[in-house]
């Protein structure tokens, strides 16, 4: 049968949310929610119960961390989840700090119903963790009965370390059923290596209870009855019991947790080789023509792997500049554009047809690669000799042709999908477009115009394109080098959430530098 699921999620894009239901519902879960997008619309949510909460990381108007803070002021222990497409792995660990459960990617989200399965767990563990705490504070008659109904393993051991009880518990985390550990010294439960260490003994710790000097929570290795090793947290407390002083041993199984902050080590290592591989790709220098003056740049956001530009050799002397995005981060994307590079390369030394060459590269990558991942790309073909170009655009952000006064000439919009979604796409390249003595053509990523001030306003192309007719007169690699320090300053220094890349080519004699 259908597990009931309560969703309270946190997202601006109906097809995000959609997705994100979709996977709910195929992990077995009956799911009723409710979509915010602001901290008004959080706030009145939150008058009624949810299970979990599942939040974007970035929105129009606020963040995950302003939602993570509304939240936990509201007094309730929810889950709280972020899924994002474009978040650092610092900035995860620091959302983890702060409060927040989990987060995932965008471009993976395998993981989604396994995540919450398991926070779903953790909630009920922290109930009824609480619901024991309470209830031992009440009355010494109740312990008993309360640490028998307890998710976590609760040990009652003497000064010595001798189990007098343990709870139902113990059978999950450690395999022991209760019986078996009364009378059994603590060791039991540590592999040997660590029984031998005075600094994580679990000896040691009771000792120092027993000294009124409680060691608050501690991460040690447990071992299980089958023989392996898993992560627990510990907690030791003192209590007088009949007239006796016993200890009290709260332990809960983080096997699942440290394996996430491996994972989170791994991908910063996944990232740092990403980023490697990305800038071994863009190419060291612009194409040289007395009558063009061509620059291009890509500034990296901390979560590399996405943005990707280059000058391709074209037949007939003409040449081909490439604009694209990759989702996603990490190697995977990394790969995806070292795959798509090396195609148009082979293509555009074959073909003349922008649109014949963005057609057979997706026929390839349609079947490389998987539904979670596709790439946007502006391929323009330029003839410096006959002063012309043609393009095609598969689902990229519009490039742009401005005239010498700074006017818009022509928009450079889709002309087909995005590489790698379906096999059977179709591209169209138009007809060719002349180009005039002080024309300036701009291509970019949507990291410029999706970017936010601490004032929560976009960057925007019109921002982007009042910054190039203000500068258009001066040489292609400043203009592209003002607008980053443009962007920069708008930002206030913030943390780059996204790629930036930007291609600038000018009509007229070359600048020198």
């Amino acid at each position: 049968m259908p597990r009931g699921l309560r969703v309270l999620m946190i997202e601006d894009s109906d097809f995000d949310s959609e997705l994100l239901l979709a996977l709910l519902d195929r992990g077995g879960y009956e799911v009723t929610h409710t979509r915010v997008e602001t901290a008004a619309e959080l706030r009145k949510a939150l008058e009624k119960d949810w299970d979990i909460v599942i939040a974007d990381y970035n929105l129009p108007q606020f963040d995950a961390l302003a939602a993570l803070e509304i939240v936990k002021s509201c007094g309730k222990d929810i889950p709280f989840i972020i899924v994002s497409g474009g978040i650092g792995e610092s900035t995860a660990v620091a959302a983890m700090k702060a409060g927040a459960h989990d987060y995932l990617m965008k471009g993976n989200l395998a993981r989604l119903v396994p995540v919450v399965e398991r926070e779903l767990r953790e909630a009920e563990n922290r109930k009824s963790k609480r619901s024991t705490e309470e209830a031992l504070r009440e009355s010494e008659l109740r312990y008993r009965l309360l640490w028998e109904t307890a998710t976590d393993a609760v040990l009652l051991l003497t000064p010595d370390a001798v189990v007098e009880f343990a709870n139902p518990a113990v059978k999950h985390i450690f395999g022991y059923e209760p019986q078996e550990l009364i009378g059994q010294s603590v060791d039991i439960l540590q592999p040997f290596f660590e029984s031998l260490d005075p600094e994580i003994n679990w000896k040691r710790f009771i000792r120092i209870a027993h000294g009124g000097k409680a060691p608050g929570a501690i991460e040690a290795t447990g071992k299980h009855k089958d023989g392996r090793e898993i992560s627990v947290e510990i907690v030791f407390s003192a209590l007088e019991l009949g007239g006796r002083r016993l200890f009290v041993c709260f332990i809960r199984d983080i096997t699942e947790r440290k394996k996430t902050e491996r994972e989170l080590m791994a991908n910063q290592e996944q990232f740092r080789v990403a980023h490697e591989i990305q800038q071994h790709l863009f190419p060291k220098t612009a194409p040289q023509f007395d009558s063009f003056d061509i620059a291009g740049a890509s500034y990296p956001a901390e979560a590399t792997g996405g943005d990707y530009f280059d000058y391709l050799p074209m037949l007939n002397d003409c040449t081909g500049i490439v604009v694209g995005d990759v989702t996603g981060h990490g190697i995977g994307p990394a790969l995806l554009m070292a795959e798509t590079r090396a195609y148009l390369r082979i293509l555009a030394m074959n073909r003349d047809d922008p649109a014949e060459i963005l057609f057979r590269t997706n026929l390839v990558l349609a079947e490389d690669v998987g539904a979670e991942r596709y790439v946007t790309l502006m391929l323009l073909r330029l003839n410096p000799t006959a002063k012309v170009v043609s393009y095609a655009n598969a689902g990229h952000i519009p490039g742009y042709i401005l005239d010498k006064n700074g006017a818009t000439k022509h928009i450079l919009r889709r002309t087909g999908p995005p590489l790698g979604l379906r096999a059977d796409a179709a591209y169209t390249s138009g007809n060719e477009i002349p180009l005039a003595e002080g024309d300036l053509i701009l291509l970019l990523t949507d990291g410029f115009e999706e970017a936010l001030s601490p004032e929560e306003e976009f960057f925007g192309m019109k921002r982007v394109l009042e910054h190039i007719k203000t500068h258009r007169h001066e040489p292609a690699h400043q203009i592209v080098r003002t607008l980053y320090h443009n962007f920069r300053q708008f930002t206030e220094g913030a943390m780059q959430l996204d790629d930036l890349t930007i291609v600038i080519v000018k009509v007229g004699p070359r600048e020198p530098g």
